[in-house]
């Protein structure tokens, strides 16, 4: 099943939110939506997800247009919004079995679907609490238990690690690689981009309403040129002092400090020696690694932080 998202244009009175954006993503594959704030993001998952309507252009969802056939699409597409409505006295299973409910499913399938959606996310032993007594990671949880409990095919999550801890992240991202496994095409924004670019298939960079980049991590810094950087440590010389042996290396374009390493970058990405030049200066080397060009490296080089 393929999302394809066609010349979409989404005007208000004061801003184009989103201005004729097109790229498709597809079952299998988590695909990060990736921009400043306020570059049309959510205003662009809110029409995938049936709940706004286009100015121009269309979302197709398995060839079914989210305009033309909106009841057709919301059965196909499950929407996780960046924030959980606050509900002080409906349990967590009330909640769920709600919205079951509200997506036609009937007992005994229902039950058994809220069953197995409490047991997938880990909610079987909050299931009795209210929303309101259980902490911001298991809201995160019974939030995407709620976009999922219909077995939607297309995931749609607007900033769903927004807020969470570390362990929740870490466990949210697993939960994310399982529906990959089980053949979800997903859809997320995220502002954590090195932990996004873990698990990404694929990215669409947006800023001010324009879809600027799309496509595979590698391949998009592949098309970019973007230069190779190499990270340097020794054992016997301090940051400062390393920095100055690396700078006088001829084959060596650009150097700094980053942190506890020093960053090269090479005139020549094929060029081999600048290992064997520092060791030869009796520099005793304790990493030397290139460092792969991430998510966070095309975010800064695709965008300019600007508002809309």
């Amino acid at each position: 099943m393929e999302v394809h998202i066609a010349k979409l244009v989404r005007h208000f009175p004061k801003t184009k939110a989103v201005d004729d954006i097109s790229f498709s993503f597809r079952t299998g594959q988590i695909y990060g939506f990736v921009g400043p704030n306020g570059s049309g993001k959510t205003t662009t998952m809110r029409i995938l997800a049936t709940l706004d309507e286009p100015t121009s252009g269309d979302i197709f969802v398995d060839g079914i247009s989210v305009i033309q056939y909106p009841d057709q699409v919301r059965k196909l597409v499950g929407y996780m919004p960046d924030t959980l409505p606050a509900h002080k006295d409906i349990t967590v299973h009330e909640y769920l079995d709600f919205f079951a409910r509200a997506y036609g499913l009937k007992d005994p399938k229902r039950s058994i679907a809220v069953k197995n959606i409490e047991e997938f996310t880990g909610l079987t032993e909050f299931k009795e609490k209210t929303i309101a007594q259980i902490s911001k990671g298991m809201k995160q949880r019974v939030s995407l238990a709620r976009t999922i409990v219909h077995d939607p095919a297309v995931l749609v999550l607007d900033e769903p690690a927004a807020g969470l801890d570390p362990r929740a992240r870490i466990e949210l991202r697993e939960l994310l690689k399982a529906l990959r496994e089980l053949g979800k095409a997903v859809l997320i924004s995220s502002h954590i981009l090195p932990e996004l670019g873990e698990i990404c298939d694929g990215v669409a960079f947006i800023e001010k309403g324009k879809l600027l980049r799309a496509g595979k991590i590698d391949d998009i810094a592949g098309s970019m040129e973007m230069r190779q950087t190499t990270m340097v440590r020794a054992k016997n010389y301090d940051l400062e002092t390393l920095l100055k042996f690396v700078l006088e290396e001829p084959a060596v374009e650009t150097a700094k400090i980053v942190g506890e390493e020093v960053a090269v970058v090479m005139k020549d990405d094929e060029d081999t020696s600048l290992l064997p030049s520092l060791i030869g200066k009796g520099i005793k080397i304790a990493e030397f690694r290139q460092q792969k060009v991430n998510l966070e490296h095309l975010f800064l080089n695709i965008t300019q932080g600007e508002l809309q």
